[in-house]
C-alpha cells in the first residue's frame, strides 16, 4: 500500500475529480451526492420487518377510514407527525418522500372529485419526478467515476514530464519519478472501477428501493380506493413487494392482527 501514497499523483486526481463534480452540478445534487454515499453507509432500510410496519401502519389507517369515513382521517394527513397511527412508525416519518407521497394522494382523495384512474395517473407521475431526481446525484457520480481513468493518464503525463526533467541524474531517482507517475494511471483505473463506479451502482440500486417501496404504497392506496375491504388492499400491497423481503401472508395477518388487537383493548380501557 505504501507504493500508491505518491501525494502528487493522489492531490491531482482527487482535485481534478472533485472540482469536475462541483463545475458540472448545481448544489442540490452536490447535497445528493454527499447524502447518497452517507446512505451508502447506512445500508438498506427496507427490509421485511420495514415492509411488515408499513402494511400494519395502513392496515390500521384503511380500518379507521373504513369505520368512521374519510373525513376522520383529515387531521392525521394534514398533521401525519401528531397523527395516532403514523406517529406510531418513526421510520415511514422519518422518510419524507414516502409520507408526502402517501398524505398528499389522500388528501386528494378526501377532498373528492378524482377518479381512481386519474390518482392512479397522479401517483405515477409523482414517482417518475421523485425517481428522475433521485438518479440526477447518482448519474453525476458515475461521470466522475468515467473521468477517473482520463484523470489518472493526465497525473501521469505530468509525472513523466517531472521524470524528464530529471534526466542525467542518478539511475534511482529517475526510476521512483517513474514509478510515481505509473502510480497515477494505476490509481485512476482503481478509484473508477473499484471505488467510485460501485459506490455509484449501489446509490442507483438504494434509489430503485424507495421507488418499489412507493409502488407497493401506490396499489394498496389505489385498490381501497376502488372500493376493497382493507385486507384485501393489504394483500394487493404485499404481492408488489420484491420477492427478497416479502412477508408470507400469514406473517402479515398475524403482525396486522396482534397489533389490533393490542390497540383494542388499551381504547377500552
Amino acid at each position: 500500500m505504501a507504493v500508491l501514497l505518491q501525494p502528487a499523483e493522489l492531490l491531482i486526481i482527487s482535485g481534478a475529480a472533485t472540482g469536475t463534480l462541483l463545475v458540472a452540478n448545481p448544489m442540490h445534487i452536490i447535497k445528493g451526492v454527499a447524502a447518497g454515499l452517507m446512505g451508502v453507509l447506512k445500508g438498506s432500510q427496507f427490509s421485511k420487518q420495514r415492509y411488515l410496519n408499513t402494511l400494519k401502519m395502513m392496515y390500521q389507517f384503511l380500518n379507521k377510514v373504513r369505520k368512521e369515513g374519510l373525513l376522520s382521517v383529515e387531521m392525521d394527513v394534514e398533521k401525519p407527525k401528531e397523527s395516532s397511527v403514523f406517529k406510531n412508525y418513526p421510520e415511514f416519518l422519518a422518510d419524507h418522500h414516502a409520507m408526502d407521497f402517501l398524505c398528499d394522494t389522500l388528501r386528494t382523495a378526501i377532498t373528492g372529485g378524482v377518479e381512481p384512474f386519474d390518482m392512479d395517473q397522479m401517483m405515477e407521475l409523482d414517482m417518475e419526478v421523485h425517481h428522475t431526481a433521485a438518479m440526477q446525484p447518482i448519474d453525476a457520480l458515475s461521470t466522475v467515476a468515467d473521468a477517473l481513468p482520463g484523470l489518472g493518464i493526465v497525473a501521469a503525463v505530468l509525472g513523466v514530464v517531472i521524470t524528464m526533467g530529471a534526466l542525467g541524474g542518478p539511475p534511482e531517482e529517475i526510476g521512483e519519478k517513474v514509478a510515481a507517475a505509473l502510480v497515477g494511471t494505476f490509481l485512476g483505473i482503481l478509484l473508477c472501477y473499484g471505488v467510485v463506479g460501485p459506490l455509484s451502482s449501489n446509490m442507483r440500486k438504494t434509489a430503485d428501493e424507495h421507488n418499489e417501496y412507493l409502488h407497493v404504497l401506490r396499489v394498496l392506496v389505489l385498490s381501497f380506493l376502488k372500493g376493497s375491504a382493507p385486507m384485501i388492499a393489504i394483500e394487493m400491497g404485499r404481492r408488489a413487494i420484491p420477492s427478497h423481503v416479502r412477508p408470507s401472508f400469514d406473517e402479515m395477518e398475524k403482525s396486522c392482527k396482534s397489533k389490533v388487537e393490542a390497540a383494542e383493548p388499551a381504547a377500552a380501557a
